[in-house]
């Protein structure tokens, strides 16, 4: 489950960080609060990603899809972009979780 939902919010990092220029040069967000959210927000999923060994790194990981897909409040392409890699996410969880019990089941059996 964690190599899924770790691909899930890398990639959702790199989305995030090229949103930057867009919250600069569309929705005319300053420079300074377009760099502080949306780099903030990929670097917190990085960290995400790296504590998904732990309980926190899930619910880490849920919050960041609770911010991307609230800046599509500023920027509105973020609501569906946003919904994708939370629809990303919850298959990454459920599949992971799968996954992990065929594993369990082929060692055990």
């Amino acid at each position: 489950m964690r190599s899924l939902a770790a691909i899930v919010l890398t990639f959702e990092a790199i989305v995030l960080a090229l949103v930057t220029p867009v919250m600069i040069s569309v929705a005319d967000v300053s420079k300074g609060v377009s760099l502080a959210v949306c780099l903030g927000l990929a670097l917190f999923t990085l960290v995400a990603a790296g504590l998904l060994r732990h309980k926190v790194g899930y619910v880490l990981g849920w919050i960041v899809q609770v911010g991307a897909v609230g800046l599509g409040f500023i920027v509105p392409v973020m609501f569906v972009l946003g919904l994708a890699f939370a629809g990303f996410w919850v298959m990454a969880i459920k599949l992971g979780r799968r996954i992990d019990e065929a594993k369990a089941a082929a060692e055990a059996g």
